[in-house]
Formats: structure tokens, sequence, C-alpha cells
């Protein structure tokens, strides 16, 4: 283990060299302050920060406390839910077994069985070819 040294030498590392446009600016401003002429400085808000979405995100606050509308989802009507669960057990099938045939989680059939889904016109009709009964329209 002959002549093994360590190398001492400072390591610099330095970021990005600062692009074309960025120098061009930078000359531009020290040409100013050359010449005497009054240079104006402005510091943006958000610089530097990842905060730029925030000020987005504080309108739509402002919009939805503004809306005197109540806002919410549609829910599976209760004569759809009842429906469901009505042919589900006349095929005598569980949840779980009816979400399988349609290719869904069973937590699906749940949701819609209990009216807290949103209703989506492709499930219902697999729901309806599945249990062999119309669920929708006149009955």
């Amino acid at each position: 283990m002959a002549g093994i040294t360590q190398d001492w030498e400072p390591v610099v590392i330095r970021k990005k060299a600062p692009t074309a446009a960025a120098r061009k600016d930078e000359k531009a401003v020290n040409a100013a302050r050359r010449s005497g002429a009054e240079i104006e400085t402005i510091r943006k808000a958000a610089a530097g920060t990842n905060k730029a979405a925030s000020s987005s995100t504080s309108l739509n606050t402002r919009k939805l406390d503004e809306e005197t509308e109540n806002l919410a989802h549609d829910k599976v009507p209760s004569e759809l839910k009842k429906a469901i669960m009505h042919a589900r057990q006349e095929k005598k099938m569980t949840q779980a077994q009816l979400a399988q045939q349609i290719n869904e989680k069973p937590q699906v059939i749940q949701e819609y069985e209990s009216g807290k889904a949103i209703p989506n016109q492709q499930i219902i009709s697999k729901l309806e070819r599945a249990l062999g009964v119309k669920l929708r329209g006149k009955k």
C-alpha cells in the first residue's frame, strides 16, 4: 500500500451559468448604473417559492364563499338503489358477485345500494345487463 494519499484540494460546485438573456439584462442594468440613471428594482411577491398556485386557489375559494347556491353532487335516487338491491336479491347474488360480474369493485355496488354513489350511466347499463332488469327510464 504505497503511495496512497488524500487529495485535499477544494472542490467547487457552482450553479449553472446564467443564460444569454440574463447576462444581457445584467449588462443593461450595469450600464444604467454607470451612466447614473435611476434604477428601480421590483421584488416579486412569490419569487423563488412554490406558491404561484396558491393565488389562484384563494380566488376560487372566494368565488365559492360568494356563491349562495348549495352545491352538491347528484346522488343515486332511492328508487334506483332499491331496484338494484331487489334485482340482485332476486338473482341470489351478493354485492361482491355482482361487482365481479360487471368488472367493478364491490365498493361500487355498495355505494349504489346505499345511495352514496354519483350516478354513472355506464355502470347503470352494466347493472341492467347483469341483472336483466331495466333500471333507467319508465318502468
